[in-house]
């Protein structure tokens, strides 16, 4: 890919803009010509045909919106009219430089959201991150395939004894070789982190046909058709003319033909995987499903050989460790004067005494002072609030380490992020609700606020002019006008326990 043939003076004075995570997975599609014919995001008059007719307004065959939002105080500066005054500069989310698109259609969505339309060109030097390698452009994996048909599998999980049965039935029957296509744009359906997916795949590697393994930018959106038609289209421009169907949703048109697998199961008369209905029900194993997967994962057990080859086993438990040894958010929520630092405080203490983790509290107050201050109380700057606290909790939990949080984080969408990041950090998150009333809370006030409030000199107060959204996915419910404190810390650390996070105290 060249780079963007702008003036200078154009680029030098663009504004930029990180697109969402999604948007950047199709901008990297589209660079590489994975998106082909487009040569862009979607204008107003594509988007309307593609919506009605399943073409772009020239009549070419595209199935979903590829679409690129900006917000209002950056649209508005531009004129599709003038091209000096239409180029945008893409980044990637920490600010480097991907491509240019020229906004040659802007259009307002929403209160300060527009849509924007218009071809892109690379810019910068093509992108950084693991197993750069393996991203090549759909041309160029073309020149690489073998001449007839192409088995193409779009492996967002790792492969299984299961799965790498039913590709190599596959390419046998079809006589075809066979491309290996990873997601890598963000983690899979599993959570798996993608630097991990494709190191498990490869450690599967000797265990297929003869194949080439490719990284492709293509995440999810959560709309299951759309994704399914993109991922057909990505497979057939890089060259594929089967694709077997790996996941829940089946893939479907494009001019790829869509093979879906019948169920295998283990035999346990000679340790073949045949067609399930050809083994007698006493001596089969049904393939195990994710979940039986992750749960001994989490306690520590071993893989069973018998579905799942050792090299992917042993990559697996190491992104993956037994809880004991996994990083953990513990995020505690509730009123002020619910008590939920003082929990919070006591078991980072216990913790701590037992020596067999390293905590991190990350106190509201303190936090404030270090980490977030200048921020006000309102909505927003409350969200930002909890979101730098989720952030380095996150990165905590990334390393292995427990941060115990406590901020009263009012609001459900800011502590799903803080969960969300945890997660895609590759720890654990338990969400503590500390649910004492309101009234107790009140009656406590040990820094006077509620009394302010109801004397109308504090504005934005939590439960009195400023909702507080009680969770409803809360792990644990703890009310501290029923329950002691020493009770409080012995259900979060019996929780701990009975979930594999912590080890059985001795006594």
């Amino acid at each position: 890919m060249t780079g963007s043939v702008l003036p200078e003076d154009v680029l030098r004075d663009a504004p930029s803009y990180a697109p969402r995570p999604y948007e950047l997975a199709d901008l990297e599609l589209l660079l590489s010509g994975a998106y082909a014919p487009l040569a862009g995001f979607l204008g107003r008059a594509d988007l309307t045909s593609v919506a009605r007719t399943g073409r772009l307004a020239d009549g070419t065959h595209w199935p979903v919106p590829v679409t690129l939002e900006l917000p209002g105080e950056l649209a508005t500066k531009l004129d599709p009219a003038d091209p000096g005054q239409r180029t945008v500069v893409l980044t990637d989310l920490e600010g480097a430089p991907v491509a240019t698109l020229e906004a040659t259609d802007v259009w307002r969505i929403a209160e300060n959201r527009y849509g924007a339309g218009g071809p892109v060109r690379p810019l910068g030097d093509g992108g950084h991150g693991p197993f750069q390698r393996l991203r090549r452009t759909p041309e160029e994996v073309r020149g690489l395939l073998p001449p007839g048909r192409v088995l193409g599998v779009i492996a967002d999980r790792p492969l299984h004894r299961p799965q790498l049965a039913q590709i190599a039935h596959a390419a046998r029957t079809l006589a075809a070789h066979l491309l290996i296509l990873i997601p890598v744009s963000g983690p899979g359906p599993d959570g798996l982190p993608p630097e991990s997916l494709v190191r498990a795949i490869f450690a599967a590697r000797d265990r297929m046909p003869p194949a080439t393994i490719v990284a492709v930018p293509v995440l999810d959106r959560g709309d299951e058709m759309a994704d399914a038609l993109l991922r057909a289209r990505v497979a057939s421009a890089y060259g594929v003319s089967h694709v077997l169907s790996t996941g829940e949703a089946p893939l479907s048109g494009a001019g790829v033909r869509v093979l879906v697998p019948r169920e295998l199961a283990y035999d346990n008369r000679d340790g073949q995987w045949r067609w399930r209905e050809d083994i007698p029900p006493r001596n089969r194993r049904l393939a195990m499903a994710p979940a039986e997967i992750d749960d001994l994962l989490d306690r520590g057990f071993p893989l069973p050989e018998w579905h799942t080859p050792p090299a992917v086993a042993k990559e697996l438990s190491r992104v993956r460790p037994p809880r004991r040894h996994r990083g953990l958010v513990l995020f505690f929520t509730g009123l002020s004067g619910s008590g939920k630092s003082t929990v919070a405080h006591n078991l980072a203490d216990a913790l701590r005494e037992t020596g067999e983790r390293t905590v991190t509290l990350l106190d509201g107050d303190v936090v404030r002072r270090e980490l977030t201050a200048g921020l006000g109380f309102s909505k927003a700057d409350r969200d930002r609030n909890v979101r730098r606290i989720g952030w380095v909790a996150a990165e905590i939990g990334r390393h292995r380490g427990m941060a115990v949080a406590c901020p009263i984080a009012p609001y459900e969408e800011a502590r799903a992020a803080a969960r969300r990041m945890a997660v895609e950090a590759g720890a654990g998150f338990i969400l503590v609700h500390i649910s004492t009333p309101l009234e107790v809370c009140e009656a406590r006030d040990r820094k006077g606020l509620y009394a302010q409030a109801r004397a109308g000199k504090l504005r934005g107060m939590t439960g009195i002019d400023d909702p507080y959204e009680e969770p409803l996915d809360a792990e644990l419910a703890i009310d501290t006008s029923t329950v002691s404190l020493p009770e409080a810390v012995e259900l979060v650390l019996n929780h701990l326990v009975e979930n594999g996070w912590i080890e059985p105290k001795l006594t």
